[in-house]
């Protein structure tokens, strides 16, 4: 009945406790999937990246020191694995292939549910757009709400760079939208 901390819900899954490391993939499964979808923007893409991660995660556990949080550590490792995903497929996402998971307010207005839609797509296709560094910013800051000072430790980056990759990829998100309104 009582929640467990991360840590010991670690330890014991470290000890081969199933339960306890399927206790851990519950509570986070929604947090890497959701960070993948926004990184890749392909809910099939999403789904792989998310299990790539856990597998990830499970395999290195126990080199988890505690250093951060293993809420921190684990998107450190999803956001690894969405950069070798593109590695691996070197091309951008097709604006086409947007997924249409974005649908969550004016549930009970037709009219508003269309174009809070649209506008989800439209972000979502701007932000594919973006190189993985800056779009890897954006979504922690505006999607975790990280300071700028956890996105550098999580990237391992300076502020300055964070705040850099920040604004450059606001400013390209901005030229995308402006010329996908124009039309």
């Amino acid at each position: 009945m009582f929640n467990q901390t991360d840590e010991k819900l670690i330890s014991k899954a470290i000890a081969g406790n199933k339960s306890a490391w399927l206790k851990l993939v519950k509570r986070y499964e929604k947090l890497v999937y959701n960070y993948a979808l926004r990184m890749v923007s392909n809910q099939d893409d999403a789904m792989d990246l998310m299990q790539d991660t856990f597998l990830s995660v499970f395999r290195s556990l126990n080199t988890f020191r505690g250093e951060s949080s293993f809420k921190s550590w684990m998107l450190k490792i999803a956001h690894y694995r969405c950069i070798e995903f593109y590695r691996r497929r070197k091309k951008t996402v097709d604006l086409d292939a947007v997924p249409e998971a974005f649908n969550e307010a004016g549930e009970n207005c037709p009219e508003l549910s269309v174009v809070s839609q649209q506008q989800g797509e439209d972000l979502v296709g701007a932000m594919s757009q973006l190189p993985v560094n800056q779009r890897a910013v954006i979504e922690m800051k505006f999607f975790q709400f990280l300071t700028f000072e956890d996105i550098a430790k999580q990237l391992g980056i300076s502020t300055n760079t964070v705040k850099s990759r920040l604004y450059a990829g606001l400013g390209k998100m901005k030229q995308v939208l402006e010329v996908a309104n124009v039309n």
